[in-house]
């Protein structure tokens, strides 16, 4: 088993996740700002972990993705499996028939084992403990009115065709 460049990003957005719902669902959009992700590859990742229930989409105006399951219940086994083909690089260790090929086995197994031993909860706290920043959620203000700069001079030219017609009926 080999950590591939799509566990990685999808751990990373895991953790950005976790870290942000507690304030609403978290946009795909602002993931990949801060993790340098875009956002065709985060909707790729975030389809299969959805198909998985480690997310939840939610749509429309202030929607996005909030955690499925608890970061308790969420291992990193879970997340790269559900992101990664395992079957393809474990197919490929059992195709080898050279001497290697129970070293390799043992190491996929041993691999998957230690990434069931590490929650999403732990990476969280991890995060936390050093001192990651999470700004609060943007809450949509309201536009105040445009002051005008100048005032308006009062004018006494016709303000409708009516009145235009008035004036030269004079």
């Amino acid at each position: 088993m080999r950590m591939s460049t799509k566990g990685r990003y999808a751990v990373n957005a895991m953790i950005d996740l976790a870290l942000r719902q507690h304030a609403g669902p978290v946009a795909l959009a602002a993931i990949g700002a801060r993790q340098g992700v875009s956002l065709s590859y985060l909707e790729q990742l975030f389809a299969r972990l959805r198909q998985q229930g480690m997310v939840v989409s939610t749509r429309g105006p202030g929607g996005g993705y909030t955690l499925g399951r608890t970061a308790e219940e969420i291992s990193v086994a879970d997340i790269v499996c559900a992101v990664d083909d395992l079957a393809d690089s474990e197919s490929h260790a059992a195709e080898d028939t050279g001497p290697s090929r129970e070293l390799w086995l043992r190491l996929n197994q041993v691999m998957r084992e230690q990434m069931a031993t590490v929650s999403l909860h732990s990476l969280v706290q991890e995060q936390q403990a050093k001192g990651v920043s999470i700004e609060p959620a943007a809450t949509p203000r309201r536009a105040e009115p445009v002051k005008p700069l100048v005032k308006a001079l009062p004018s006494r030219a016709p303000n409708s065709v009516f009145a235009f017609g008035r004036s030269f009926a004079r």
